[in-house]
């Protein structure tokens, strides 16, 4: 639980560099058509990274905006995952959907991790085997079993103008199954929000393994499912993730294997 703790300070931390910053010169740059980062990026990013290094000489890190930072010890099997802002576009337009994502892998698997809403002051956590959490208390899955009755959550890839077709494909025919489909710009907070029941299924293509190392544990430890499209194991450099609370999983495969492509 050490490490959970230090996740979690890190996230908050983070997420004050983050609010600083929401209201003032974001300095925003392009790194694609759709791919943005902000002084906030960076800085946020340069917070966590200094301080893993100073508390864990010995731990890789794998973060969105630096890559991969090695360690004295290359061979260490500790590596912290971090997205220091997930949801940068939202947050260069002070839409309030964004988060900090924190977690550690241990020999390859997901140890802990912290997903942080500095909007909404909310601290989403879990440790493998001890549960999920919001701001300290015990969250679980929704017991929604049937998909008709579902609220699906996703995003659209950055690569839009490659994967267009795909990705409007797998839109209509969620919103032909579920009850409804919303999208909201920040994978790590969709996935904590299917955790705690506010929403019962969420997937996506193209994503980073920033974007998902901490969420996938929390829904995981919540009682969730996560997946690859076909049911196959996820794994955090994996393209493509489909959660769910369990209950509606094989239907959402079931509408994911129907798609057909859009044209354009």
């Amino acid at each position: 639980m050490e490490y959970l703790e230090f996740a979690m300070d890190l996230a908050r931390a983070a997420g004050e560099v983050l609010n600083y910053y929401a209201s003032r010169e974001k300095r925003v740059e392009l790194k694609g058509r759709a791919n943005l980062v902000t002084i906030a990026d960076r800085e946020s990013e340069a917070l966590v990274v200094d301080r893993i290094r100073t508390a864990f000489p010995g731990h890789r890190i794998l973060a969105e905006e630096s890559g991969a930072i090695e360690a004295a010890e290359t061979d260490s099997a500790y590596r912290w995952v971090i997205d220091p802002l997930d949801g940068t576009t939202n947050y260069a337009h002070q839409y309030p959907m964004y988060s900090v994502s924190i977690a550690l892998e241990v020999s390859g698997s997901i140890s802990c991790g912290a997903v942080y809403d500095p909007i909404r002051d909310e601290m989403f956590s879990a440790a493998r085997g001890n549960g999920a959490r919001l701001n300290g208390d015990a969250i679980s899955v929704s017991d929604v079993a049937v998909l008709g009755d579902g609220l699906l959550l996703t995003g659209f890839p950055y690569r839009i103008e490659e994967r267009i077709g795909r990705a409007l494909g797998l839109f209509r025919e969620m919103m032909l199954r579920a009850q409804a489909v919303r999208r909201g710009g920040s994978a790590a907070l969709d996935l904590c929000h299917l955790a705690m029941g506010r929403c019962d299924g969420f997937w996506e293509l193209d994503l980073n393994p920033w974007d998902t190392a901490a969420g996938l544990l929390v829904v995981e430890e919540a009682g969730g499912r996560v997946t690859r499209f076909g049911g196959e194991p996820f794994a955090i450099d994996d393209r493509e993730i489909l959660a769910s609370n369990g209950r509606i999983h094989e239907d959402m495969q079931a509408a994911i294997a129907a798609a057909r492509p859009i044209g354009t």
